[in-house]
């Protein structure tokens, strides 16, 4: 199966520079706007069966046009959400971002067991991310688009393919709309084919 994460376009917070997790959450902004409405030219090439997105205001709205595109149902599930940022919740210094950072990306590395302060452990994260992912795969569809959130695609895509370069979640941020696409199945395993664009070797 092809999976297609992508990240929701931009919002305050991102302009900000705060972690800015809980619901609702923040709308797009003018250029978030204008990011949503040119993914159905960005993924033009790709033939998508069904479209999932996080409950979150910004992935919702981001999801919008390309629903409207491929006249898809958009299907919410809270499992797709950003990881919780507990007591870090809208904080932008620097020792709160990379508090965030350091405890999230732990996760890709295999330490499941850190917890985010005052909120989720990364065993707790994926297992709500894998339960969507398995309903979507057990459907039986070749190809799904997932609008999500940025640091818990990266993890997720890190730790659940096969052959992630080391530091690959860490050290290369997902742009706004940006995608990272796969291919595989729970099962079997995924392999990443591109990330952010960059195509990634299988071996």
């Amino acid at each position: 199966m092809r999976l297609i994460l992508i990240r929701h376009g931009e919002t305050t917070s991102n302009v900000s520079g705060l972690i800015d997790t809980d619901e609702p959450g923040p709308g797009l902004t003018a250029l978030g706007f204008a990011q949503a409405a040119a993914l159905p030219d960005t993924l033009g090439g790709e033939s998508i069966d069904v479209l999932y997105t996080s409950s979150l205001v910004r992935a919702r709205q981001t999801a919008a046009p390309l629903a409207a595109s491929l006249r898809l149902d958009v299907r919410v599930r809270d499992g797709l959400r950003e990881i919780g940022a507990g007591t870090l919740e809208m904080r932008g210094d620097d020792a709160a971002v990379q508090l965030y950072r350091d405890t999230t990306f732990a996760w890709s590395a295999g330490n499941l067991d850190v917890r985010m302060p005052g909120a989720d452990s990364g065993a707790e994260v994926f297992a709500r991310y894998d339960v969507v992912i398995d309903e979507i795969t057990l459907s039986g569809v070749e190809s799904a688009a997932v609008v999500s959130h940025g640091a818990v695609i990266r993890c997720w895509a890190a730790a659940r393919a096969r052959k992630v370069p080391a530091g690959l979640a860490a050290g290369s941020p997902l742009t706004n709309t940006g995608v990272v696409l796969l291919d595989g199945s729970p099962r079997d395993g995924w392999h990443v084919l591109t990330w952010d664009g960059h195509p990634l070797p299988r071996s």
